[in-house]
């Protein structure tokens, strides 16, 4: 008999989302509608623009003193080098951050929690510009970037909640305009920042973008039933119950699916590219042309964010178009791998072709800044055309467990791009920049490969892993 997962990924693609088992409600309670597609348009515009500002203000943070961290490390009396290992530090707790407000969304809900997770992110934004020492402002971005993945894991959620699978795609794109622009952003206003006044001015802008993200939020974010209630609702709320709740094994046995597991792991290819370029910019830009400014060196990073703005909604646009030509083919019946078809051009082509000449005209001193910054520009594109539709599925591949499968993801997405923070700089001063973007080429290629294999063999994989371990797909 074919499983919960197997079956949800051949609905027609306007049919509700729903888990299997809330079919069978002999021994549960009648379940509640998991979506929300009736929300009036201009609300959902509103909640999209939300959930993508939230992603922004969390993303700025993890990249935005980047300009400024030879003054911030002159004021703590510490080595740049320490700061860029802090960095790294925040990425990873980004990372693992859904492994704490994943249960408290479970337990108190899902507004709940995200409105929680604003006003600690606003409060910790506050006391790392207050900060009066190394250890509070290592502790106060420690903590803020806890919250992290949470605002990309319930966005995400959320987008799927209430749009159609055949838009979902564009929705996602424009979500994505925060995730992405704002490590690119974040640099640039940093440097902007820190060239005018005081680098404590950065977080007390976040302050700001946390608390406006916080109200909206609370005016215009839906209460929207993930999952239902069982008749003996109460057991969920015993010490073992909440316990299990917080075990990690909730995100991570989703990897036994071939398909999910190489999914992760393309995203964490693509993040070791888009962290590498962003946080060894002004190492590399600053002594080739001799620019002593962090204004100048800041603006940098302007080429790739907007590439990523622009690849983030074309990429979308483009998986939806994938979507839809699929479906056709099928005769109505829709797959949620046929989107991933739109990211093959961009992996195999714009994001190799860009890294190379990035990489060696950089490291041969020819074309100027003109050509690495339209190569940035690029690459920019490139990347975000393919993370589009990986993100997308993620939200699809497994409706019952959509929010542990995006956990995931993003676990091993900041892992990736925390080892890519910490080792970039020292990689370029062993090998050159050249053979580092080289390295982020073959992490293109291999990507390409991967995503090729879960178009082709998604669900096969899928049914196979649920063969192999036994695995009842139902929630």
């Amino acid at each position: 008999m074919e499983s919960g997962p197997a079956l949800e990924s051949q609905k027609p693609p306007l049919q509700v989302e729903t888990p299997d088992s809330d079919k069978e409600d002999d021994q549960t309670l009648k379940p509640q509608q998991s979506n929300s597609y009736d929300i009036p348009t201009w609300r959902k515009c509103l909640i999209l623009f939300i959930v993508s500002w939230m992603t922004l203000a969390v993303t700025f943070s993890s990249t935005s003193l980047l300009p400024a961290t030879p003054e911030i490390a002159s004021e703590f009396s510490t080595t740049t080098e320490m700061l860029n290992v802090t960095n790294a530090g925040v990425l990873v707790a980004m990372g693992f951050s859904s492994f704490l407000w994943g249960p408290i969304a479970n337990l108190f809900g899902r507004k709940t929690a995200y409105n929680a997770a604003i006003l600690v992110l606003c409060a910790c934004s506050a006391g790392t510009a207050a900060s009066i020492n190394l250890g509070m402002f290592i502790a106060m971005r420690l903590l803020g970037g806890f919250t992290g993945t949470f605002f990309m894991v319930a966005g995400q959620t959320i987008i799927a909640d209430i749009f159609e699978p055949v838009v979902r795609g564009t929705a996602v794109g424009f979500f994505m305009v925060g995730s992405v622009s704002g490590p690119a952003i974040g640099p640039c206003v940093g440097g902007i920042i820190v060239t005018f006044a005081h680098w404590r001015i950065i977080y007390w802008m976040q302050f700001g973008m946390t608390l406006f993200g916080l109200v909206l939020s609370m005016l215009f974010v839906p209460r929207i039933r993930e999952k239902k209630q069982t008749a003996d609702s109460s057991e969920r709320w015993t010490l073992g119950s909440i316990v299990r709740m917080f075990n990690p094994l909730r995100i991570f046995r989703h990897f036994v699916y071939p398909n999910v597991f190489l999914a992760n792991f393309t995203c964490g290819l693509l993040s070791t590219f888009q962290y590498g370029l962003l946080t060894s910019a002004r190492t590399i830009f600053n002594p080739r042309f001799h620019l002593n400014s962090p204004l100048v060196s800041g603006l940098f990073y302007l080429s790739p964010g907007i590439g990523f703005l622009i690849g983030s909604v074309l990429g979308g646009k483009l998986s939806d178009r994938a979507v839809k030509r699929w479906i056709q083919k099928r005769n109505g019946v829709r797959l949620p791998q046929d989107r991933l078809n739109s990211g093959l051009a961009t992996l195999f082509g714009v994001v190799p072709i860009s890294a190379l000449i990035y990489g060696w005209t950089l490291q041969e001193q020819v074309g100027g800044m003109p050509v690495p910054i339209i190569s940035a520009f690029f690459a920019g594109v490139g990347l975000l055309g393919s993370f589009n539709g990986l993100n997308t599925y993620s939200a699809e591949v497994m409706p019952h467990a959509r929010s542990e499968v995006i956990s995931g993801k993003y676990v091993v997405q900041y892992v990736f791009a925390a080892a890519a923070t910490a080792a970039v700089v020292p990689l370029i001063d062993s090998i050159g920049v050249g053979w580092t973007f080289t390295i982020c080429v073959i992490f293109a290629i291999i990507s390409g490969f991967l995503v090729l294999s879960i178009t082709k063999w998604g669900l096969d994989m899928q049914r196979w892993a649920e063969r192999k371990f036994g695995i009842d797909a139902k929630p």
